[in-house]
């Protein structure tokens, strides 16, 4: 299977799931920065994906899925034994898609694109910022009921996602100075050595 990527971009939570699991991807990078959209063997990526956005997986026939959320189910399900995601059709289950959900709509998409375009003005971004502000403060709450991870004691496809997204903080200017639980929570999917793995490989700074 091949992952298309982008250094910094969301395609680094199935990037981490894969290597979580033990399934082997094949990489090539998508210049994002570039218009239209480059692949790193020279291929125009809206041929591949016409949204244009990473991340997107070619699957061992050829096929390909879009959508972080559904590549990383994906890729959990491949590999049940590594317990990234509950099995299909349980109540556990759900809360993992409730999260993944929770992450792509009330996060990601308030991060990307409002602060990441300084053209939508600063009086728009502090609205967002508070916006996200409010929803980390839930995640801080929920953690300190039922963490240390967003599903319990096992790490999952979730924290790889919400790790990816709540990584953009710094560039974002969203301090997370009133959020210890979360930084903490950073801090230790931070050190897991595929995450490590996964950001060097996508040429991404990692922590000493």
């Amino acid at each position: 299977m091949k992952l298309y990527y982008a250094v910094g971009a969301c395609s680094l939570s199935p990037h981490i799931v894969a290597l979580e699991a033990g399934i082997p991807l094949e990489l090539e990078r998508v210049d994002i920065r570039k218009s239209p959209h480059v692949t790193e063997a020279g291929a125009d990526f809206a041929s591949i994906n016409p949204n244009e956005y990473v991340p997107v997986l070619r699957l061992d026939d050829g096929s390909l899925l879009g959508e972080g959320t559904a590549i990383v189910q994906y890729l959990a399900d491949r590999r049940p034994e590594a317990g990234l995601a509950p099995a299909a059709g349980t109540p556990e289950r759900y809360r993992l898609q409730s999260w993944l959900n929770f992450v792509a709509t009330e996060l990601h998409k308030m991060y990307s694109p409002w602060l990441f375009h300084p053209e939508y003005g600063e009086q728009v971004q502090d609205a967002v910022r508070q916006k996200i502000t409010r929803r980390l403060a839930f995640i801080e709450g929920h953690l300190a009921r039922s963490g240390p991870f967003l599903m319990g004691e096992a790490f999952t496809a979730a924290d790889a996602y919400l790790f990816t997204i709540v990584g953009w903080s710094d560039f974002a200017r969203i301090d997370l100075g009133a959020f210890p639980r979360l930084r903490a929570f950073m801090e230790r999917v931070g050190t897991r050595p595929c995450v490590r793995e996964a950001m060097r490989a996508e040429g991404m700074k990692v922590a000493a």
